[in-house]
């Protein structure tokens, strides 16, 4: 299991939908690392791509919301990090379907998205929960 109890935020919003990043991400990388030939994969493959460009700007939203619910300084920086994510999913899966289903762009993807995210969630998520701790906002959610 990916996920660690220390990337909780304290929200219980923010940190289910972390969760369910962490168990998809790692449901893909163990469909992508199996034994079943790449075709027997693209339709799991196709099936994270498209939870991923619904799920992330859903929870990139509700995290950004919280922020601003609790006055977070640096919520700009924040969204322009998710934007960029969001925009990345996007090209990759364009590229993906105008290539034919590429197993190495896939591969890629998926280790970019899986350091992305614990990298992410590890680090700038948690100064969230720090900010929210240090002013006495922690649990005020939207």
């Amino acid at each position: 299991m990916l996920w660690k109890d220390k990337y909780e935020l304290g929200v219980p919003l923010i940190d289910t939908q972390h969760k369910e990043l962490f168990q998809r991400v790692e449901s893909f990388m163990q469909v992508l690392r199996s034994s079943a030939s790449w075709e027997d994969k693209v339709q799991r493959v196709n099936e994270t791509l498209e939870f991923m460009k619904g799920y992330v700007v859903e929870h990139f939203r509700d995290e950004e919301a919280y922020q601003a619910s609790i006055g977070y300084p640096n919520w700009e920086e924040h969204k322009k990090i998710h934007t960029e994510m969001v925009n990345y999913v996007v090209q990759v899966s364009q590229e993906y379907e105008k290539s034919g289903f590429d197993q190495q762009l896939i591969q890629q993807f998926a280790g970019k998205l899986l350091a992305w995210l614990i990298n992410h969630v590890a680090s700038e998520d948690q100064r969230i929960a720090t900010y929210a701790i240090e002013k006495g906002v922690a649990g005020n959610e939207h």
